[in-house]
């Protein structure tokens, strides 16, 4: 099945206070290339992201942004320095004593001093945490991949228009083929009899030099393999698994073939019909850099 490398995906999940924003964006890239935005606090997670996304894309440059929000009571947890409360206590009682100050220490003082209260992250539990980017990165892929599916679809339908486009023009060529010898041999003729001034002309070498041009000039055998790989590629855009490299291997074989009739044929009308197949190819060629 063709599949555009091309497609956007969000999914997103909210449970026990806590939310994942996934977003997955991808383009054409001749490999897998893959690049993961994801919080410090579930960095931890990002080897199963890569291989949850991997499995959906074989192929492309994917960029992956993750957003996660904690807003469980049990999120975060406060500390208290008692340490560090009890030396700014006794600083201020010298202080008091000392210059005979008026006691007004209070806890909302102390709380205002640096470093006395720490607000902490709580400890996360992974395998909670997994199961709801889990749900989250599964919403977007999905999303994502049935988008590169109809975009694939699109391609698939264009292509097949185009080697249709190509399969008319063999046939013309198919039909053209048998004219250029016979056309061939009357010129052959009329320029051994103006050579010959009327005389006897032999037969036999003139059937050798026919024979020889046709011979040399046939692409029958170009043309069948031509088809060949069209209808391969045909079969191919029915595969259910990722089909780009191959379609690039069957592009460069009929690119081959199409290169080899246009240097053997002795003909300009299959001349023009090879320039043509070349321009269709080229568009084949642009489409298929876009599917995985």
């Amino acid at each position: 099945m063709a599949k555009s490398m091309t497609g956007f995906g969000r999914g997103k999940f909210q449970g026990d206070g806590k939310e994942f924003l996934v977003e997955i964006k991808t383009v054409n890239h001749r490999y897998c290339d893959m690049y993961i935005k994801i919080p410090r606090q579930i960095s931890f997670l990002e080897d199963k992201v890569r291989e949850m996304v991997g499995k959906s894309i074989s192929r492309g440059k994917a960029d992956v942004y993750i957003n996660y929000d904690d807003f469980s009571e049990d999120s975060k947890s406060i500390l208290i320095d008692e340490g560090l409360v009890k030396t700014y206590i006794n600083s201020m009682e010298l202080l008091r004593d000392k210059y005979g100050l008026k006691d007004d220490i209070s806890v909302s003082l102390i709380a205002k001093f640096p470093d006395v209260i720490k607000v902490e992250k709580a400890e996360q539990d992974a395998e909670k945490l997994w199961k709801g980017l889990f749900e989250a990165l599964g919403s977007a892929l999905d999303a994502l991949v049935h988008m590169r599916q109809i975009e694939g679809e699109g391609l698939k339908n264009d292509l097949i228009e185009r080697t249709l486009s190509i399969e008319n023009i063999i046939k013309e060529i198919s039909i053209r083929c048998p004219e250029i010898v016979k056309e061939y041999k009357s010129k052959l003729e009329n320029r051994i009899k103006e050579l010959m001034d009327q005389q006897i002309m032999d037969e036999n070498r003139l059937a050798m030099e026919i024979a020889i041009f046709a011979d040399r000039c046939s692409i029958d055998e170009e043309l069948v393999r031509l088809v060949s790989h069209i209808n391969q590629l045909r079969e191919t855009l029915e595969i259910e698994e990722p089909i780009g490299r191959k379609l690039d291997f069957l592009l460069q074989e009929m690119n081959r073939e199409i290169n080899t009739i246009g240097s053997k044929a002795n003909d300009l009308l299959i001349s023009k019909k090879v320039v043509e197949m070349k321009s269709e190819l080229e568009k084949i060629r642009e489409q298929i850099q876009n599917i995985e």
